[in-house]
């Protein structure tokens, strides 16, 4: 027994008992600090390896409009400007499910919100099986996007809560990277559906793993440490530890003074308040403008691909090594994050994708070269946008950060649901490809100016 135990033990009960006092009354410990200073456990790896998952889902679903799209334009006799907007239908449906379920995950909670993406997202790819008519298939591709973009803003603050400090640029950027990787996996079946069978494939395929992932997130995925010390539900300190003891962490014994801003407040006027409105503003705009450039190479690809003369299936798999290129580009990004300034790399992804979309532009002599250089295209534009995932982490406090997440995302998928049509209306207006790309590139150019402006992150 330590020396100053045994004195305790020796001037008597008054003695312990004030001793006890004094521990009772000593700070709390923040739970999120736990979890921020402690090595990653394996539960919180699992979670996070889901997160990845969950965002390579929504890869596939988004883009499984543009490997339907040939199919699509062919049964029902659209031209590229109808076809434009049909394959922005779930970018609009994505901005609106950025913006208010993510504002919805800062008040309920991230692992609630994800769960009820999931079932919105299997909803609408399971109906667009059944569309007849363009209308339809766009009310459906609508719901699916609402999903996918709530599904983005929780996934990206469930990712940063559940990661530690050391390791949270690295996780994010690896979850914003699991988008083209979807979109190679599930792009890679979806060329082999196409070859056999409808386009109408292409959703069921979707439909059927976007299911499949319900039981994984309510099972793996816990609520974060960071929201329930943040919004004090009913039973805080008993969930918290729940929580904590599911990632691998010891409990706490008491949970810190509520956070000054732990009270429900508006998110929009958080984000433009004096401290954040800067922060939110800049990044908007990048995220608006480079979106633009993203869902022009992704978006049009295969229409591209099939008017130049190739067949349906040979133009998926163009849009397949465009997506390599993005899961290229995402891993390189995330390594690069552990030893370079985020801002500045995304900067440089931002200017290397102006290039090379103009390039791609230019059109290629045949198949092989014009799949490198969507590859080489993809892998710029995706670092980009994973590395922006990244600062939205790194800027947005806990408070708004699904809210900050998701009304940055939302408000930048008018810029995703733009693109399309924008491309769409000037290919039919008669302008050639070349014309239509240094036009699409211009909103990396834009991007890369905004983020200029940001202040740098403190350290």
């Amino acid at each position: 027994m330590p020396n100053e135990i045994r004195e305790q033990a020796a001037a008597g009960p008054a003695y312990v008992q004030s001793a006890e006092v004094a521990a009772a009354s000593s700070p709390a410990e923040d739970p999120r600090a736990v979890v921020a200073r402690s090595p990653m456990r394996r539960a919180q790896v699992v979670a996070v390896a889901l997160c990845v998952l969950l965002n390579a889902l929504d890869g596939f679903d988004v883009l499984s409009i543009s490997f339907a799209s040939p199919g699509i334009a062919a049964e029902w006799h659209i031209d590229r400007a109808v076809l434009g907007v049909v394959l922005s239908m779930e970018l609009i449906g994505m901005a609106a499910g950025s913006v208010v379920l993510g504002s919805v995950a800062d008040r309920v909670g991230r692992r609630p919100v994800a769960l009820c993406c999931l079932v919105l997202m299997a909803i609408g790819m399971a109906l667009a099986t059944t569309a007849q008519d363009v209308p339809t298939l766009s009310a459906f591709r609508l719901l699916t996007g609402l999903g996918i973009g709530g599904m983005l803003a929780a996934t990206n603050a469930l990712t940063a809560e559940l990661s530690n400090d050391r390791r949270r640029s690295l996780a994010v950027s690896l979850m914003a990277g699991g988008y083209p990787v979807g979109a190679v996996v599930g792009g890679s079946i979806a060329s082999a559906l196409l070859a056999r069978g409808s386009w109408r494939s292409v959703f069921a395929f979707g439909a059927i793993a976007t299911v499949a992932f319900l039981p994984l997130v309510w099972f793996l995925v816990p609520e974060t440490p960071a929201f329930l010390a943040h919004r004090r539900p009913a039973r805080a300190l008993e969930r918290v530890n729940a929580a904590l003891r599911r990632l691998g962490h010891r409990a706490v014994a008491a949970l810190p003074a509520p956070d000054a801003d732990a009270a429900p407040r508006t998110t929009l006027g958080e984000l433009f308040a004096p401290g954040l409105a800067r922060t939110t503003a800049l990044l908007t705009v990048a995220y608006f403008a480079h979106i633009m450039t993203f869902y022009f190479i992704l978006k049009w690809v295969p229409k591209i691909v099939v008017d130049m003369g190739f067949k349906p299936s040979a133009a998926g798999g163009v849009l397949v090594w465009a997506n390599v290129g993005g899961a290229t580009g995402a891993l390189a990004l995330s390594l690069l994050t552990q030893r370079f300034d985020v801002r500045r790399l995304v900067i440089g992804a931002l200017v290397l994708s102006a290039v090379m979309v103009t390039v791609f532009g230019r059109g290629q002599a045949d198949l092989a070269q014009l799949a490198l250089i969507a590859g080489i295209a993809g892998t710029c534009t995706n670092a980009a946008v994973v590395g922006i995932y990244t600062i939205l982490a790194q800027r947005f406090p806990t408070a708004v950060r699904a809210g900050g997440t998701g009304f940055v995302i939302g408000v930048g998928r008018g810029g995703a649901a733009l693109g399309p049509i924008l491309a769409g209306l000037l290919f039919a207006s008669g302008v050639g490809l070349p014309t239509v790309a240094v036009v699409m590139a211009l909103g990396s150019v834009v991007a890369a100016g905004a983020l200029l402006l940001l202040r740098p992150a403190p350290t």
